[in-house]
């Protein structure tokens, strides 16, 4: 059975897609293979965050990304929250915004 990838917003879709060409190469790649194998790519394209929580690893040219994300029930993978990488360790500001939107998504 297929994945079907699904986004927090339709802000957050537009910002994925506004992403630097490399970059956005890398997510649709990976998107449409988590499509079809599903959520866990394994390192180095995804890596599990803990207490439900991934992020998908982009990495071009023009610099690193991540994209948070979760699983639901029913095959699908929501994309949560997306930022531009420039420091070694995940920012927690920025974990916590994913950790929010899927306590909302789950919730509803």
């Amino acid at each position: 059975m297929n994945w079907k990838i699904t986004f927090y917003s339709e802000r957050l879709e537009a910002e994925i897609h506004a992403f630097p060409a490399g970059l956005l190469a890398r997510f649709l790649r990976y998107a449409e293979r988590m499509e079809i194998y599903g959520p866990d790519l394994g390192m180095p394209h995804t890596r599990a965050m803990g207490k439900g929580l991934f992020e998908l690893r982009l990495k071009a040219e023009e610099g690193i990304a991540r994209v948070l994300y979760c699983t639901m029930v029913g095959h699908q993978v929501v994309m949560l929250h997306q930022f531009i990488k420039k420091t070694e360790k995940t920012p927690r500001k920025e974990l916590n915004i994913a950790l929010k939107r899927m306590k909302e998504v789950k919730d509803d």
